[in-house]
């Protein structure tokens, strides 16, 4: 089965995300921030990243920048969520090595959609 690594603060968008991605045959896992993010990879494998980009303790972009300085997470698909929908954090996302990027709220039908072109 493979599985997807949330990284987002709001529970809410948390639960969302979850339930469209299990509800689409996904196995999910989750992490409120950056950090918990690094170390939830050090403990579980997954085949894709949604990375919210404002976080506290450690925001997605500097997660995105971490993951790809890493050679074991080069290969990962890493999809950028956000809010803002900001020009500026798309390109920056995908200078950084992003491989997709969602505007928050993003349909179910658009996350399933993004997310099987990587996995």
């Amino acid at each position: 089965m493979v599985t997807i690594l949330i990284v987002e603060d709001y529970s809410v968008t948390q639960r969302v995300l979850s339930l469209t991605l299990r509800n689409n045959g996904y196995s999910v896992v989750v992490a409120e921030h950056g950090l918990a993010a690094l170390a939830r990879l050090e403990e579980e494998a997954v085949d894709l990243a949604l990375v919210d980009i404002a976080m506290p303790e450690m925001d997605g972009l500097t997660l995105l920048k971490r993951l790809r300085e890493d050679p074991r997470f080069q290969s990962l698909p890493i999809i950028m969520l956000s809010a803002s929908g900001q020009d500026e954090d798309r390109v920056l996302a995908t200078e950084l090595g992003a491989n997709g990027f969602l505007s928050k709220p993003a349909s179910s039908r658009e996350l399933i959609e993004t997310v099987s072109k990587f996995v």
